[in-house]
């Protein structure tokens, strides 16, 4: 049995033997994916070029482009909507300064009015005076209203003649009144309206008499006092 082996191991049936070197599983594995590499880019060339001939990367670049001008001019817009934005601001800002300013000028236009209507009223009772001569204290202008609510309002100018210089006049002012009150004759004697005076020149006296119900004024009566309480002045207006 053992010559039947040996002699198969050493005729041509013998079985062949093969030698081979030995090489470590890293650098077989660093070797296979050095060719996995090569070959996928190899492919991934290969996919460019054909979509290079096939017109895909023309069309994907101008694609590219097109974004990149739109979001430019997006941008674009968007800063000139900042600016409208920041002109309107601006413009809303000086609107409403505009119309406070109007607002003062229109409050300032009726504080003139009104002093001017006043003015016109002081010039309206003072055309009315006459000139006079001599000296003394004298009533110049009697102006009473018809009573409202049992009320009538009176304006009287006091002044003082004689030369520019006049010492300081005190005294005061007094007014009575009659009239009918009902179809009967009504005559009040004690004073309706007391007033101080002190002046060197004129003043003017403004009030109201308070009248008893149902009385329709006829005649007024106005008396100037100093202080000593001596009769200055005196002047009767019929209504």
């Amino acid at each position: 049995m053992r010559w039947k082996l040996l002699r198969r191991r050493l005729s041509i049936s013998a079985p062949r033997v093969a030698i081979r070197s030995h090489v470590p599983w890293p650098i077989r594995w660093a070797v296979v994916a050095l060719m996995l590499g090569f070959s996928a880019a190899l492919a991934m060339w290969a996919f460019d070029l054909g979509r290079d001939i096939a017109g895909w990367n023309q069309g994907a670049r101008q694609a590219q482009q097109t974004i990149d001008s739109l979001r430019a001019q997006l941008a674009d817009v968007r800063a000139e909507r900042d600016r409208a934005q920041s002109i309107a601001n601006s413009a809303d800002s000086l609107l409403k300064a505009e119309r406070v300013t109007q607002e003062k000028l229109a409050d300032q236009v009726r504080q003139l009015e009104s002093a001017n209507q006043d003015l016109k009223n002081d010039l309206g009772f003072f055309e009315r005076l006459l000139p006079t001569s001599g000296e003394g204290i004298s009533i110049r202008a009697v102006q009473v209203d018809a009573p409202i609510n049992g009320v009538a309002r009176y304006q009287i100018l006091v002044m003082q003649q004689g030369g520019r210089v006049q010492p300081e006049f005190s005294g005061v002012l007094e007014l009575t009144a009659n009239g009918l009150q009902d179809g009967r004759i009504w005559t009040e004697t004690r004073p309706l309206a007391r007033q101080p005076l002190q002046f060197k020149q004129y003043q003017r006296v403004e009030g109201g008499l308070t009248l008893p119900p149902h009385v329709e004024l006829r005649q007024i009566f106005v008396r100037v006092l100093d202080e000593r309480g001596a009769l200055r002045a005196s002047q009767t207006q019929r209504l």
